[in-house]
C-alpha cells in the first residue's frame, strides 16, 4: 500500500473556497479511479490557509496512473496557483 501526504500553504491573497471548490471536484473525480482506497481534503483546525490531502493507494502502478489522469493533468496546475508553498511526501507501508 502507497500513502500519499500533500500539504499545501496558500497565498495570503487567496481565499480558501476558491481552493476548496477545485480540490473537491478533484477529490470525487479521484476516488472513482482503479487503485484509490482513501482520497481526502483536509483543512488545517489553527491555519485556515493550510491544506493537506490524504491519499491512500493500492500500489505505486495505481499512483502513477492516478499522476496522469485527465483530472489531474486539468486541476492541480489551476491548484498550483493559488499556492504559496508544498510538500510531498510518498510512504510505502513497512509490514
Amino acid at each position: 500500500m502507497i500513502k500519499v501526504v500533500a500539504k499545501a500553504k496558500l497565498k495570503s491573497d487567496v481565499n480558501p473556497e476558491d481552493y476548496i471548490m477545485l480540490a473537491k471536484e478533484l477529490v470525487a473525480e479521484t476516488r472513482k479511479e482503479n487503485g484509490c482506497l482513501y482520497y481526502a481534503l483536509h483543512q488545517d483546525i489553527k491555519d485556515p490557509a493550510i491544506f493537506t490531502m490524504l491519499e491512500e493507494w493500492e500500489d505505486e502502478k495505481a499512483l502513477e496512473q492516478h499522476n496522469q489522469s485527465a483530472h489531474m493533468v486539468r486541476i492541480l496546475p489551476e491548484l498550483k496557483k493559488l499556492r504559496e508553498s508544498g510538500e510531498l511526501n510518498i510512504y510505502r507501508e513497512i509490514k
